[in-house]
C-alpha cells in the first residue's frame, strides 16, 4: 500500500522569532550606506543539580525548561523525566541560571561521574575513564521499519513552518519531529545543532507526545554525540539534513537506529540499517 504524503501539522507551542533576536546595525565594508538585520541571541545558562554546578551552556533563549529537561535525559543525568523533582530558572539578559533538584539515585550517579572526570589530566577528555564516557553503554534498539518514501517528499521545505526563528534571523539549528502517522508535530530551534536536539526530546517528555514509530528531523550534521541522545530518548529514527559522520553510522548500525540522510538534490540515503541487513 503506497502511503499518502503527510500533511504538515500546526507547530506546537511555537516561540515567535522576534522573542529570541534583536535587530543590529551594520555598514558596507567598501561604502558608507549603513543598514540593519536581526540577529539571532545568545545567553550562557548555568546549569546545577541538587546545589552543584555541573556545566555551562550557550543557548538559544526559548524553550530553556526543555532544553535541560532534554539535556538531563540526552547526557545520561537521569534516565527518566520523573528523576526531576524540580526545576527553577532565574537571572536575566545574557546570564541566565537554572536549578534542577534530582532523585538521589540520579545524583550520586552523576557525583559518579565528576568524580571520574577529576582524576584525568589537564588536556580536556583524556584518561580510560574520560573515553567511557564519551563512547557510553547504551542499550540497543528493538529495531522500527523504516519509514515511507512519501513521508520525506518535500521535507527540507515543510519543516520550514518549525523553523520561525531561523527564516526570521538565521544562524540557528532546527530539530523538529514526525509522528508514527507521518505528521510533523513539533520543533525546536538553537544556535547549537545539540541544543535544538535536547529542546525537541525535552519537549516531547514534558509534552507526554508519544515517539513510538515517529523519527527526529536534524537540519545540521550527523556526529555520535546526536545518535546518543536519540539513542537514550528511545526514538528509533534519525534523519539528518546533512551528513552524518563515520562514526555515526558505526553506532546507529550497532544500536538498531535507523539512520537517513536527506541530501539537497538526491534521493533519500539510508546509512542505517545498512544494506544486506534491509529486507
Amino acid at each position: 500500500m503506497n502511503a499518502k504524503r503527510p500533511s504538515c501539522a500546526a507547530p506546537a507551542l511555537e516561540t515567535p522569532a522576534p522573542a529570541a533576536s534583536q535587530t543590529y546595525s551594520y555598514s558596507n565594508l567598501e561604502h558608507s550606506e549603513s543598514d540593519s538585520t536581526a540577529l539571532a541571541e545568545e545567553v550562557a545558562l548555568a546549569i546545577a543539580y541538587n546545589g552543584i554546578s555541573q556545566a555551562v551552556m550557550l543557548v538559544t533563549p526559548t524553550d530553556l525548561e526543555d532544553f535541560i529537561v532534554g539535556f538531563s535525559l540526552g547526557s545520561g543525568i537521569i534516565q527518566d523525566a520523573t528523576d526531576i523533582y524540580d526545576l527553577q530558572l532565574s537571572g536575566s539578559g545574557s546570564a541566565q541560571y537554572a536549578q534542577v533538584t534530582i532523585a538521589n539515585r540520579a545524583f550520586w550517579n552523576l557525583k559518579q561521574q565528576r568524580r571520574q572526570m577529576a582524576g584525568t589530566s589537564g588536556c580536556g577528555l583524556c584518561g580510560v575513564e574520560a573515553v567511557e564516557q564519551a563512547l557510553p553503554d547504551l542499550k540497543v534498539l528493538p529495531g522500527a521499519p523504516l519509514p515511507p518514501a512519501e513521508w520525506l517528499d518535500g521535507l527540507r521545505q515543510r519543516i520550514g513552518a518549525f523553523q520561525p526563528l531561523g527564516q526570521y534571523s538565521g544562524a540557528v539549528h532546527a530539530a523538529v519531529f514526525m509522528n508514527g502517522q507521518g505528521e510533523l508535530l513539533l520543533g525546536r530551534e538553537d544556535i547549537g545543532r545539540h541544543n535544538a536536539l535536547d529542546k525537541l526530546i525535552g519537549g516531547l517528555v514534558r509534552q507526554n507526545i508519544s515517539t513510538a514509530g515517529g523519527l527526529a528531523i536534524v537540519t545540521s550534521r550527523c556526529s555520535l554525540e546526536l545518535i546518543q541522545k536519540v539513542l537514550r530518548a528511545g526514538i528509533q529514527t534519525l534523519v539528518s539534513l546533512s551528513s552524518p559522520t563515520g562514526l555515526a553510522v558505526q553506532w546507529a548500525r550497532r544500536h538498531n537506529l535507523n539512520l537517513i540522510h536527506l541530501p539537497q538534490k538526491n534521493a533519500p540515503r539510508v546509512y542505517s540499517p545498512a544494506l544486506e541487513n534491509q529486507a
